[in-house]
């Protein structure tokens, strides 16, 4: 680490805490704190809404995985456009019609209370393993670039993050998501330059060598269901970005920011319609990484096979003074954006679906802006104790892809259940969710039986979509059964008369 990375580094840093800090005087009601003043450019929730998708993860994994292997997960972001379209047309205007802070409103004017506490807790659990897991990664990645202890990374991104959140409320946190993407953008792209000018044949030479060896492949285009080939990363993602634009709290908030439904669908369309080049960007790099090294055979023999180490080996070891601490601004930028975002979300869920329900009686504002404040403070805590303990966990990406799998599956189907059918009922969708549960877990468990009679053969990207299909298609079919009984009744009381 150069003074000069130093430097671009605290300088970040210091930009967002006064961020967080020009905006502490405003936050004087609850109103303030989660859904801000209404005055806030579309553009920068666009930009939110993209820079909550991303995260420190997809920054390091996606171009290691275009390293080791090809641009299968690319597949993942082609279907953003078909998620965004549906939650444009269906999700956005309901969420602004019932104008609630929280997005599990609509499940208890659907269901009844038992959903708005299931999806609620289910969020909460979700985001605090989701938190903690990001956390752990972020320090991972800037302890393998500049060597700094993990235990310190964690316990100081953390914090630094919950005081500028707490502080600022929902309007700092769309400010600094919006720079964070910037800058997140703008380092990717310097740095793919960087590499470009390092290769004698330049971007043509790059995309020539690496069309040589498929690296560009979209990956099989069987039907196997064990293996992610086009397909199957197709579906996954469908599901997966159904939950993001249409369910996920941190996206719905953004929603109800805006002062009109028009704008709430233009940002929700274009701020996952960015993530689209921007993941190729991030392909892209990691191919040109392939090619650079190929090139210049500099890559040491450990890493060769580890994609993931590949990119921050290059920022410590190629990129010259300045650059190194622009693309560890951008890891910061990427994870930070996303963790403050979850930390915003979280207290609104807390005071919405949980505070104000226990406590029918009028609650001062005062008092709601307390509790939001406590109550961000306490899932930073939470937030930095998870990531703690994940220091000794093995399989980290796979363990928190597992758990949240076993609640997302059941939210998402509560949802597209609510939304089709029009039919009251509170048990239905209860005995649906507990099917779709149990198939999810049924799913989770099989690959450690394989030998089992009931054991499924199946890639794990395929949980969610399974616990979702049995929740909707059983659930619908029921409420539509129920549905024609009640019309048939209806007929003979008609006729009798």
């Amino acid at each position: 680490m150069k003074l000069l990375d130093v430097a671009v580094i605290v300088l970040y840093l210091v930009i967002i805490m006064f961020l967080g800090g020009s905006f502490f005087s405003k936050n004087r009601t609850a109103v303030h704190f989660t859904l801000g003043s209404g005055k806030v450019p579309s553009w920068v929730v666009t930009l939110s809404i993209f820079a909550t998708f991303v995260s420190s993860i997809s920054y390091l994994a996606l171009p290691g995985s275009a390293f080791t292997g090809n641009w299968n997960p690319f597949v993942f972001s082609l279907s953003i456009p078909i998620a965004a379209v549906v939650a444009v047309k269906y999700f956005v205007p309901i969420y602004r019609k019932i104008n609630s802070p929280s997005a599990y409103t609509f499940l208890e004017l659907r269901f009844g209370p038992w959903a708005r506490m299931y999806a609620a807790a289910c969020y909460l659990l979700t985001q605090l393993m989701r938190i903690g897991t990001i956390l752990y990664l972020l320090a991972v990645a800037i302890n393998a670039i500049v060597g700094w202890d993990i235990i310190w990374i964690i316990i100081i991104t953390g914090i630094f993050v919950s005081v500028y959140s707490i502080l600022g409320g929902i309007e700092a946190v769309l400010w600094a998501d919006a720079i964070q993407a910037i800058l997140l953008i703008f380092g990717a792209i310097a740095c793919l330059l960087f590499i470009q000018f390092q290769l004698p044949e330049g971007f043509l030479g790059i995309v020539e060598s690496a069309t040589k060896e498929n690296k560009f492949s979209l990956g099989s285009f069987n039907f196997r269901l064990d293996t992610p080939t086009f397909w199957v990363v197709l579906f996954y993602g469908i599901f997966i970005n159904l939950q993001n634009f249409g369910i996920d709290q941190n996206y719905i908030q953004r929603y109800m920011v805006l002062s009109s439904d028009k704008k709430a669908k233009y940002a929700a369309f274009f701020g996952g319609l960015i993530y689209l080049p921007v993941s190729a960007l991030f392909l892209f790099i990691g191919t040109a990484l392939y090619v650079f090294f190929q090139k210049t055979n500099s890559l040491p023999f450990a890493l060769q096979g580890q994609g993931d180490k590949v990119f921050p080996y290059f920022i410590a070891q190629e990129l010259p003074s300045g650059f190194s601490g622009l693309l560890i601004a951008s890891i910061f930028a990427a994870g930070m954006s996303t963790i403050s975002t979850s930390f915003n979300s979280m207290a609104t869920v807390y005071l919405t679906d949980f505070y104000r329900t226990k406590n029918k009686a009028s609650i001062s504002e005062l008092s709601q802006v307390k509790i939001l404040y406590r109550v961000s403070a306490i899932i930073g805590f939470v937030g930095i104790g998870v990531a703690l303990i994940m220091i000794d966990v093995k399989g980290v990406l796979d363990s928190w892809w597992k758990f949240a799998s076993i609640f997302s599956g059941g939210m998402l189907g509560l949802f597209l259940l609510g939304i089709t059918s029009t039919v009251k009922s509170f048990k239905i969708p209860l005995y649906s969710v507990l099917f779709g549960v149990i198939a999810i877990l049924w799913m989770t468990v099989s690959p450690y039986y394989p030998e089992q009679f009931w054991a499924l053969e199946a890639h794990a990207y395929l949980t969610i979509i399974f616990g979702t299909a049995v929740i909707f298609i059983l659930g619908f079919v029921l409420l539509w059964a129920k549905n024609q009984n009640l019309f048939k009744r209806a007929r003979m009381k008609g006729s009798s008369r």
